[in-house]
């Protein structure tokens, strides 16, 4: 896009809502029309999010995954950014509702992304936090440590006897236990890091556990793992997994959380199983942990605008990325459904809506040229998702790749989109010395010492009813139940 000349005239208004891939993407690129932008987000900085679980699982700290906006757009003198939540519009008047103020626009690009699905039970997001933000990886990462911490105290706090006792019943105990339900890119970063967490990064640190005996769990309500890949990927990640020590149950859908446990049953729809879960219908297992990455929906924004909506709450846009009525208002990223040429709904990736934020930049400019606009159409380059310590998988256009390449890949091209320079030589310097060392160097406890599920004695995994092989080498803690300690 060139830029235009200024005039008399006054500079159109464009408001962008949300500064994620996006609406930064789009903010940066029409910055550079004779236009003035306003970006409202409730959230002072942008987070690069598919580094969030090295945040949740200790291996970077905030900083280096994320940037303030107004450092960000500094050298855009025609941008402002206001620290405000959006709560409604008013399309006829051209309006955005803040809980402040209302802000007029000429042309208003709405790109408020997504946050956790629960379908159906939001009670479960206190006992399954998702990760989505700063804050839910920093919760994450709480409540991961903290329940080594504990399970060191309360051995600490045993009896000889005790002890003792625990050692000739090797049913009387159970080790930690950490599930994370939903086995597509976030789930299998996670399952995969605390993996190596558990059986590397603890080693030798603790005097009363042995942490390689954590048990990692990753349920899957499909017939396998990151669905979004082809089988044969699917296969060798799965694989990937297992080498790591992640015990991979698909086909299981979760019908109950509870503080201490999950309760799961076989999905009939999926019956193509690799033979790993049983054939009851309910299954409790306990867990000290659970963290959700089992699906996603769309901002509530979207159902604000009075256009149709997906049943994720997604807007279904026009091919020009406009919603159907105003061809002044757009939608992108997460909170827009679109098909490609092919006729397959865009994923929700950073892609996609970078790529979104640049064609939206273009309509704007051709818009003030008075040309005609263009139908988007996504380029897509490839999908990536890491499973752990040099293993990964790599779907490009005309070939794929898994395994320590395809985790090189993965690597480079993630530093290369990280904002700012300081910001990759950290991670670059902090995934070396991690490699080479297994040590995560953002392990800070900050919050509550309590641990929602924690208890002094759990039980073993679905009793009678589930017919699941008894937990091999059972340690010196447990955890499980309602009761906190």
């Amino acid at each position: 896009m060139k830029p235009h000349s200024p005039d008399s005239k006054p500079r159109p208004r464009v408001v962008i809502v949300g500064a994620g891939f996006g609406g930064l993407t789009a903010a940066r690129r029409i910055a550079r029309l004779p236009v003035q932008v306003t970006l409202v987000d409730r959230k002072n900085h942008h987070t690069f999010q598919p580094l969030l679980y090295q945040v949740a699982t200790a291996g970077l700290s905030p900083g280096e995954i994320a940037a303030p906006i107004r450092w960000i757009l500094r050298a855009r003198s025609n941008v402002e950014v206001l620290l405000e939540e959006v709560v409604d519009f008013n399309l006829a008047q051209k309006q955005v509702i803040t809980k402040e103020q209302a802000l007029d626009y000429d042309f208003l690009i709405i790109a408020s992304g997504a946050t956790h699905a629960y379908f159906g039970h939001e009670e479960w997001e206190r006992l399954a936090p998702g990760l989505k933000t700063i804050e839910d990886a920093l919760e994450i990462r709480r409540r991961v440590f903290l329940a080594f911490e504990l399970a060191e105290r309360q051995a600490a706090e045993r009896t000889e006897k005790d002890r003792q006792a625990a050692s000739n019943d090797v049913q009387s105990a159970s080790p930690l236990q950490f599930v994370v339900v939903g086995a597509g890119p976030t789930g299998v970063e996670l399952a995969g890091t605390l993996a190596e967490i558990a059986h590397h990064a603890m080693n030798h640190q603790f005097r009363n556990i042995d942490p390689r005996q954590t048990r990692i769990l990753l349920i899957e309500g499909g017939p396998r793992v990151l669905p979004a890949y082809s089988e044969e990927l699917s296969r060798k990640a799965e694989a990937q997994l297992r080498r790591l020590g992640v015990e991979v149950r698909t086909s299981q859908m979760v019908t109950r959380i509870e503080p201490g446990a999950v309760w799961t049953g076989n999905n009939a729809g999926n019956n193509n199983n690799a033979g790993n879960n049983n054939n009851n219908d309910h299954q409790k297992i306990p867990a000290s942990i659970v963290l959700w990455a089992a699906g996603v929906a769309a901002s509530a924004l979207g159902q604000k605008l009075g256009v149709p909506i997906d049943r994720a709450g997604r807007v279904l846009v026009q091919p020009d990325l406009s919603i159907p009525g105003h061809a002044e208002v757009f939608v992108i990223g997460d909170l827009a459904a679109l098909n490609d040429e092919d006729g397959k709904m865009l994923p929700g990736v950073a892609p996609v809506a970078i790529q979104q934020g640049d064609w939206v930049a273009e309509t704007i400019a051709r818009d003030l040229e008075n040309q005609p606009r263009r139908n988007f159409r996504y380029h897509d380059k490839g999908s990536l998702a890491t499973i752990g310590r040099a293993a990964a998988v790599a779907q490009f256009p005309t070939f794929e790749l898994s395994g320590y390449f395809a985790w090189l890949a993965w690597l480079l091209i993630h530093i290369f989109f990280l904002i700012g320079f300081r910001n990759r030589l950290i991670v670059m310097i902090q995934w070396a010395w991690a490699y080479f060392t297994y040590e995560r160097g953002a392990r800070l406890i900050t919050g509550s010492n309590e641990l929602s599920g924690w208890t002094q004695s759990q039980p073993r995994e679905g009793g009678a009813a589930t017919g699941a092989s008894p937990v091999p080498n059972p340690q010196l803690f447990t955890a499980g139940s309602d009761r906190r300690q």
